[in-house]
């Protein structure tokens, strides 16, 4: 693999194209190839230090030749019991993880993005790259500044479209499970706060406050479905999450 990571990244997308392999980026990667002009700001910058592709359950054989062809080692112990839902690859001279989920994205929250991946050519969806991000538990400072550089460089809009972030569904995810809801708005909440403190001109900060709050109107304006509501009895004395441990996944850094 290419010692450049994102050179490694384009490498793999294009070798899957080559062979009608359908796989997307998602992960840290993915929002900062689709947000170019807000991870330039020193702000909002971080590293990458892996890969995290999702594929289809009829492209995993192939994937796995090509991943071979382009000089990976699978994790034969961790593929063999996870390997219905999710592989993982090591490059051994660079040290770097390819993290590769099937179909479903199981962490904190579970999300079916099987129909969803012709949505877009190299990557998630905006909408499905934030979704990746809201749902963690545990968020941390890296998972704000990813969060941030989509709301920065993209718009809410009520549609999937390239450039814009589909309000609407996320709000409709959010009023079917009650969970789901509790992780996001709490998350949305949180990066808000981070927003406010950050060293980012008064412009930038403006238009992600603006940003965040029309996504959280939005979730919050979305009818609530009977289960959501029935949920929402219990609140939190029932654990609304599943944690890597769980079921049964290994921690990533995307």
């Amino acid at each position: 693999m290419h010692e450049d990571i994102f050179v490694a990244a384009d490498q793999i997308l294009e070798g899957a194209r080559r062979r009608q392999i359908t796989v997307r980026l998602l992960g840290g990667m993915a929002i900062r190839m689709r947000c170019p002009k807000a991870s330039a700001d020193p702000a909002l910058a971080r590293k990458v230090p892996d890969i995290d592709l999702i594929t289809r359950k009829k492209d995993v054989k192939l994937l796995k030749e090509l991943m071979t062809e382009i000089g990976v080692q699978p994790v034969s112990m961790f593929n063999a019991l996870h390997g219905d839902r999710r592989l993982l690859f090591t490059d051994p001279k660079l040290g770097r993880q390819i993290d590769v989920f099937i179909e479903l994205f199981e962490m904190c929250h579970k999300f079916d993005f099987m129909r969803r991946l012709l949505l877009d050519e190299s990557t998630l969806t905006l909408a499905d790259l934030l979704l990746t991000k809201l749902q963690i538990v545990e968020i941390n400072e890296k998972d704000y500044k990813d969060i941030l550089c989509l709301f920065l460089d993209h718009p809410m809009s009520e549609k999937d479209d390239r450039e814009s972030i589909n309000a609407a569904y996320i709000a409709a995810i959010c009023s079917e499970d009650w969970g789901i809801w509790k992780t996001f708005t709490r998350n949305l909440g949180w990066v808000r706060d981070y927003a406010q403190k950050m060293q980012i001109d008064d412009s930038s900060r403006a238009t992600l406050l603006s940003r965040l709050d029309v996504l959280l109107e939005r979730i919050e304006e979305e009818p609530k479905s009977l289960r959501w509501k029935m949920r929402s009895k219990v609140g939190e004395r029932v654990m609304w999450y599943d944690t890597p441990d769980r079921v049964g996944k290994i921690t990533t850094d995307q």
